[in-house]
């Protein structure tokens, strides 16, 4: 018998967090949330990641019920395969709030999410995916990215970092866009105002759960909102140190079966 546990909604990161470096799931994490799942809790997976390009993840954990995508633009509901609730960034904006971070560090090179459950990630040449096993479309021009409601812009600079690129983003693009940082090469733009604790307290409020009853596990800033949401915050070995300093508790890294640490404490 799994002993009570004070969570009732474990809220996962997927990149650098459920996931390991490979983009697979290991058996001791499958196992670890199987068994929270058996004594009642509920998980959600919270990613940046578009609802089509989380779609087969969903399938290897058995997920039928709702995730958050997008960065919190989008819930998408797996059993259903649509979306609960999307919000898209107004493609003017978009261009706007690009033009004005060029104007400070030069050229930077873009990709697109487009909104929906069958949506393309676009890119632009001289965009390099961060994830190559992530599939997507080379267009011939920026302006080819804008063909289609986009949920978010996703952004690199050629000698920058992440750190500098997201800093000076921010300076600049004001109440045009939301910026994010969310893994290693990937600077986002989101429609302003939403972070993943925007979708995480709607799916949560769907499944009538609260942000008492909520443990949230990440490695990156974009996963600040949702610490900031949920009761207890759990940050990976791997965690960006902007994280890691608003964490209630660091865990091992995704390599090294982080999450499942936890679960297999808390639902002993």
């Amino acid at each position: 018998m799994v002993a009570p546990s004070p969570y009732s909604l474990i809220a996962t990161d997927l990149d650098g967090t459920l996931l390991r470096d490979d983009d697979t799931l290991s058996e001791r994490s499958l196992a670890a949330l199987a068994r929270a799942g058996r004594a009642g809790a509920r998980h959600l997976v919270v990613t940046g990641r578009p609802a089509p390009r989380v779609r087969p993840l969903l399938d290897d954990l058995g997920c039928t019920g709702l995730a958050v995508c997008g960065q919190g633009a989008q819930v998408y509901d797996a059993g259903a395969d649509r979306l609960l609730w999307s919000v898209t960034l107004d493609r003017e904006l978009a261009e706007t709030a690009l033009g004005k971070i060029e104007a400070e560090v030069g050229q930077v090179y873009a990709a697109v999410d487009q909104d929906g459950v069958d949506g393309l990630t676009l890119i632009e040449p001289g965009y390099l995916m961060p994830h190559p096993t992530l599939p997507a479309l080379r267009v011939a021009r920026r302006d080819d990215l804008w063909c289609a409601p986009i949920s978010k812009v996703l952004l690199r600079h050629h000698t920058l970092s992440d750190d500098e690129l997201a800093a000076t983003a921010r300076s600049v693009v004001g109440s045009l866009a939301t910026v994010t940082m969310s893994g290693p090469g990937t600077v986002e733009l989101q429609p302003c105002g939403v972070t993943k604790a925007t979708g995480l307290a709607l799916a949560a409020g769907h499944l009538g759960l609260s942000p008492g009853q909520a443990i949230a596990f990440g490695d990156m800033p974009n996963d600040i909102p949702m610490f900031e949401w949920a009761a207890h915050g759990v940050a990976m070995a791997n965690a960006h140190p902007e994280l890691k300093a608003l964490a209630d508790e660091i865990t091992a890294s995704n390599e090294d079966d982080g999450i499942a640490a936890v679960l297999e404490r808390l639902f002993d």
